[in-house]
């Protein structure tokens, strides 16, 4: 029976935390609400924080004889505490994990309810030092920091069971290969006595069957089942995706159907390599990029929504999202898995957090994998991103001071030992690993390396946004190519095409204090690389952030791919797209109109790509140039008889140069050294590229100025 609808709610005062739970309370003067919602999308608490009281009355039949009821929560944002018909149940933590109550006894006193929740969702007073595990929507520089994600967001239910109920399950793909695939289940029996069970567990055509005794309550029982001869689950640039229905049933020892789940996996295996991501043994160079949640209130992201996101990734060529520091809808990870499209899935941790977080952090560490744990699209888990002890706040990045004083204590968090990154990230990983050996494990992401062990993670890198030049990529890349192993972090802001929030009526007067807090705006790093002052109009300074961010993610992602697998293997750029109206690095607006970076990360991750070393900004006459070519194939057969030409032109005059040859499959291969002298005619010298082979015809261009 689903509870969800419009229920009744109301900002919870000590008056009527003592009342507001019982039956007969009046709560028809309180405000109506949407359930699945977040209480700030009713214009009564649109600058509520809560904590919010929710309220709502239905009928229900009685349960018969030998039949159990139960209350589900599928989602409630943070902390709730919950009664039916005045009888407190319980409280929860968690905003993705499923929570259930027994209601049979009241369902079986009446046959008219009263549900009451007290829902809070508070603002953590030390950003350094949280103690709630919300992830980016506690706390992120791309989200507004007023808004608050407080309310039930998932839907309600009632369920029923026999005497044994399953009230937990987890289903593990520990092997998979051509001959055999191996699962590993695990499942929480709740028994009302202590009696015999018959658990059948069913994939595609194998049924497996086992007895066991539960005692009263709760009983852990572990299996394992053998899939011969698997029809395997690729990545879609590897192959196709099929599917197995998967059933678990508790039968009572008369043979009476007491519980059933159900749910949809593939079977494959996953490894990752100093940093080389293996599916089903097969090597893959992973093109990627950061996904914060699809609507700031993810509860709005509909299904049409989240399957939109991924065509738009798979159409720009991206192998995988990085769903960054949040658990998203499982409508997501159901689309994930029938398109193909990886998923690296952060545990909602970023930044710090308080000693207090630990043991709460390992149980709900367990609980995302036995939610998610059988979407074959979720192949790396990262329990924390960016463990140092930090409060960014964009308002105060115009601030020289207050950037210097947060880059140290990030430098100092990421070298020395802290809680978050020695204790609680080594906590998580192990609680990981144990509870899903089947794929790899990321302590933390964006750590450098650091004593002792001079390991590190993944990189995070903001060449051309908060130090440097987009240029220093590749001189960083050659001088500690440790580094360039796993990139997950790169990029520029750009204004998006659709920013009407930002009044450009008002330019160059700007709200630039308004945008910086609620639009995600910096202009501090504006000012370095694409300078406001420097245009007559908005629409210019738009089109020029745009140009630059654009062109730093190409020219990244050209030096990583010429990088592959030596050392490199892959990256996930930041980011993919806005959860509400801001200026952020990603290359899809909040309503998904494309940037000028969309187009630039679709070319970049052909798979396919001719590529020369980048010309320098300007050339001098008689300077020498020597300039590698590459063609890079993610291809898994080789291109026989490719041919390359390249043509440096400037006014009046051109060169050319031609290759040919094979490219194998998977690989990075260079193809020749163009080598010239400047010509002494000022203006544009530009370097165009074109490589052909079967039907195909691919092109690049790269430009720089004579002096």
């Amino acid at each position: 029976m689903d509870l969800s609808g419009t229920w009744r709610a109301a900002v919870a005062e000590p008056a009527l935390l003592r009342t507001f739970p019982d039956y007969d309370f009046d709560d028809e003067a309180w405000e109506e609400i949407d359930v699945p919602g977040h209480w700030q999308s009713t214009p009564a608490f649109a600058r509520c924080d809560g904590p919010l009281l929710y309220r709502t009355r239905f009928e229900s039949a009685t349960p018969e004889d030998g039949r159990r009821s139960w209350l589900v929560i599928d989602g409630l944002f943070y902390h709730g505490d919950v009664w039916f018909d005045g009888t407190y149940l319980g409280a929860t933590e968690g905003y993705f994990i499923p929570h259930s109550f027994e209601v049979t006894s009241q369902l079986r006193s009446r046959r008219e309810h009263c549900l009451a929740l007290e829902a809070a969702c508070p603002r953590e007073e030390d950003l350094a030092a949280k103690r709630h595990i919300t992830g980016v929507f506690g706390h992120w520089d791309c989200f507004d920091p007023d808004a608050n994600p407080g309310g039930i967001w998932r839907p309600v239910r009632l369920e029923e069971s026999g005497t044994i109920r399953i009230r937990d399950r987890r289903v593990i793909c520990a092997e998979a290969g051509e001959t055999q695939a191996l699962l590993t289940f695990w499942a929480v029996l709740d028994s009302l006595e202590a009696q015999p069970v018959i658990v059948r567990s069913t994939i595609g055509a194998v049924d497996h069957r086992l007895e066991h005794d539960l005692a009263a309550g709760e009983n852990h029982i572990e299996w394992t089942v053998a899939v011969p001869s698997p029809r395997l689950w690729w990545p879609h640039a590897l192959g196709d995706q099929p599917m197995y229905d998967v059933a678990i049933e508790a039968t009572t020892a008369d043979n009476r159907l007491s519980d059933r789940r159900t749910l949809r996996t593939g079977l494959r295996s996953v490894d990752l390599r100093n940093w080389v991501l293996h599916v089903n043994g097969e090597r893959m160079f992973v093109k990627g990029s950061n996904q914060g949640p699809s609507r700031m209130r993810l509860a709005e992201a509909g299904a049409a929504d989240l399957a939109g996101d991924l065509a738009l990734a798979k159409d720009a060529g991206l192998d995988l999202l990085r769903l960054h520091a949040h658990i998203s809808k499982p409508d997501l990870y159901d689309e994930a898995d029938s398109t193909g499209m990886l998923l690296w899935q952060d545990f909602p941790l970023q930044w710090g957090y308080a000693r207090s977080v630990r043991k709460q952090a390992v149980r709900q560490a367990r609980q995302a994998v036995n939610l998610l744990g059988h979407h074959p699209s979720v192949v790396i888990w990262c329990a924390h991103n960016e463990p140092m002890a930090i409060s960014v706040d964009p308002s105060k990045m115009a601030d020289p001071g207050a950037r210097v004083r947060l880059a140290a204590r990030a430098a100092l968090s990421q070298e020395l030992p802290t809680f978050n990154k020695t204790v609680l990230d080594a906590s998580l990983k192990r609680a990981f690993k144990k509870t899903d050996g089947s794929r790899p494990v990321i302590a933390h992401s964006g750590v450098f390396p650091h004593l002792p062990q001079l390991d590190g993670t993944d990189t995070h890198v903001y060449f051309g946004w908060y130090h440097g030049d987009e240029r220093d990529f590749p001189r960083f890349c050659a001088t500690v190519p440790r580094l360039a192993r796993f990139v997950s972090e790169f990029g520029a802001q750009a204004v998006p095409t659709t920013a009407d929030f930002c009044r450009p009526e008002d330019w160059p007067d700007l709200d630039w204090e308004h945008l910086a807090h609620t639009h995600s705006l910096q202009k501090a790093f504006f000012d370095r690389h694409v300078p406001p002052g420097d245009y007559e109009s908005f629409e210019d300074w738009q089109a020029a952030t745009q140009r630059y961010q654009a062109e730093l993610i190409r020219y990244h992602i050209e030096t990583l791919r010429r990088l592959k697998y030596r050392p490199t293997g892959g990256f996930a750029q930041f980011c993919f797209a806005d959860g509400h109206p801001a200026v952020t690095w990603s290359v899809l607006g909040h309503d998904r109109l494309p940037k000028l970076g969309y187009e630039a990360l679709e070319n970049a991750c052909r798979p396919v790509i001719v590529v020369a070393d980048r010309l320098p900004p300007t050339v001098s006459p008689g300077e020498a140039l020597a300039v590698d070519v590459h063609v890079v194939s993610d291809r898994r057969t080789p291109i026989a008889g490719a041919v390359t030409t390249a043509r440096l032109a400037w006014e009046g005059d051109e060169h050319s140069w031609c290759w040919q040859g094979d490219v194998p499959a998977d690989e990075c291969v260079r193809v020749g050294t163009i080598q010239a002298v400047v010509p002494a005619s000022p203006g544009p010298l530009t370097l165009d590229l074109e490589l052909t082979f079967e039907t195909s015809r691919l092109t690049s261009s790269y430009q720089t100025v004579i002096r």
